[in-house]
């Protein structure tokens, strides 16, 4: 059985990975600073001053400006020289313009669907209404091709969220999270320190995907642990499915040693919101000689900030962390599994006066783990008993929707009709208990969650949107249901939702 850590480097991809390296080794000096809002491709959109308030539900000032305005077209990226990948993005870049908004503030947001497909876009991390938060399962209108639709929104919670398409791809490789349709949010609170000199916004990508009949399997690395719900015995009677992967990787639009570095400073403190935003797998990042202080996970503040070397984010998941500017030189931000490295998951970290080959040093034993972000034992508040479990096991059945894996919750894959439902007011422990090889990053709209247990290891006060449910692992979180309505629950690798692995949350 071929691992995708040896796929990856067989002889079709290394002409990739060594001209990947080579940019990296070149990579030359320049004035701008890519991430930084709201300079570059980000481009950070504000209301302007003055602008029209949000439009009232009738549509009274429906004529007026939006605050922002976003365009689905087809874009042509040059994420490596002279190397153009074709996709769908918003307002022509990727990441899309970076979205910043005010707790509690109404805002208005126009969208010009301007492709010959129907599209939806999911506010990821937002408490919306189930008909603006862009999910079709939850009854949100698509926008049909050549329309447009305005969004009224009032941003809530405070914190790194993020907007993408919600498309179904179901097989296509050109839809939905595959494309180049994401962007950063931010709803700011008034309440930030600034802390911090510089501010940086990056997103994990990969480009161009395909279909491979090996197995893909570099999504454990950097959470490898118990595996307690490993079945005794395993089902290998039948073939897998085909699996989507890449042979081309970026920060932000960018591989490796193809943009701009990152300039810094000796003595500063940097700022760093970190996207997965890719459709396929968990990411394991490092910048060798620093560490990253992890203040938000998925833009919810930590009980307990802590320094640690590598990040781990799953599809949909955003890291808040800063980094200390302390050790002068050139460096790499990227990836610690070498072969997506050296095909382009990474960016250059230049301090000032500084200009010889960009470095890399490896991160052995270093392991991403949620638990340590909690209350110490000693000092976590007394949690409130559940009122009721729900159990969720998560299994796949090898080649059972065609050539792709069928997956499945408790037996069975969407729709689950009436089998979730919560009675408002009321708390929830929700437990999964994945029976399958792969780690799955599971997103549930319209809320949040507190993780009360991770592979048997007690969690107190981390609230996420999106957990990574280990290999064989089992985490239990806390929900609160306090959002009436549909609210889909799905893992946010693309091609596991297309066949299988979501459910709706109803309310009674």
């Amino acid at each position: 059985m071929i691992k995708r850590r040896d796929f990856l480097t067989h002889a079709g991809a290394a002409a990739l990975y060594s001209a990947a390296a080579d940019l990296a080794a070149r990579a030359a000096p320049a004035p701008a600073m890519p991430g930084m809002a709201p300079m570059g491709p980000m481009g950070s959109l504000r209301p302007a001053p003055g602008s029209a308030p949000a439009a009232a539900p009738g549509g009274a000032t429906a004529a007026l400006p939006a605050d922002f305005t976003l365009h689905i077209a087809p874009a042509a990226l040059e994420v490596a020289p002279s190397h153009f990948v074709s996709t769908t993005a918003y307002n022509g870049t990727a990441p899309g313009p970076l979205l910043r908004m005010r707790e509690g503030k109404p805002v208005t947001v126009e969208v010009f669907n301007d492709t010959d497909a129907a599209e939806l876009v999911h506010w990821h991390g937002l408490f919306l209404p189930p008909e603006i938060d862009g999910s079709d399962e939850e009854g949100t209108p698509p926008i049909p091709p050549g329309a447009r639709r305005r969004y009224e929104l009032t941003p809530h919670p405070a914190g790194t969220r993020w907007y993408h398409s919600h498309a179904m791809a179901v097989g296509d490789l050109h839809r939905s999270t595959y494309t180049g349709q994401f962007g950063f949010l931010m709803v700011d609170a008034g309440s930030d320190p600034g802390a911090y000199d510089q501010e940086l916004f990056l997103a994990l990508r990969e480009w161009e995907p395909f279909y491979t009949d090996q197995p893909m399997d570099t999504d454990d690395i950097g959470m490898i642990g118990p595996q307690p719900e490993r079945p005794a015995v395993l089902d290998t009677s039948r073939p897998s499915g085909l699996e989507a992967t890449s042979q081309l990787f970026s920060i932000n639009d960018k591989a490796l040693g193809s943009g701009e570095p990152i300039r810094v400073r000796e003595g500063t403190r940097v700022l760093m919101h970190i996207l997965n935003a890719g459709a396929i797998e968990n990411r394991t990042i490092a910048l060798p000689g620093h560490e990253f202080h992890v203040l938000a996970l998925d833009g919810n503040p930590v009980p307990t900030p802590r320094a640690v070397k590598v990040l781990t984010l799953g599809p949909g998941e955003r890291v808040d962390a800063y980094v200390e500017m302390s050790r002068p030189g050139v460096w790499i931000l990227g990836s610690t599994f070498d072969p997506l490295r050296r095909a382009g998951l990474g960016v250059v970290v230049e301090y000032a006066n500084h200009h010889q080959e960009a470095r890399w040093v490896a991160q052995p034993g270093e392991q991403w783990d949620y638990t340590v972000f909690g209350y110490p034992a000693a000092a976590a508040p007394t949690r409130p008993a559940p009122d009721d479990t729900i159990e969720m096991i998560i299994e796949n059945i090898p080649s059972g929707a065609g050539r792709f894996d069928l997956w499945t919750v408790n037996g069975k894959p969407y729709p689950h009709e009436r089998e979730f439902v919560l009675e408002q007011g009321r708390r929830y422990r929700v437990v999964f208990r994945n029976r399958t090889d792969d780690s799955h990053p599971v997103h549930l709209h319209r809320h949040r969650f507190e993780l009360v247990d991770v592979n048997g290891k007690p969690s107190s006060g981390v609230l996420k949107d999106t957990v990574i449910l280990p290999v064989y692992g089992r985490v239990a979180v806390d929900l609160l249901a306090d959002q009436p309505g549909l609210s889909l629950f799905h893992c946010h690798i693309q091609q596991h939702m297309d066949f299988g692995f979501k459910a709706l949350f109803r309310y009674a």
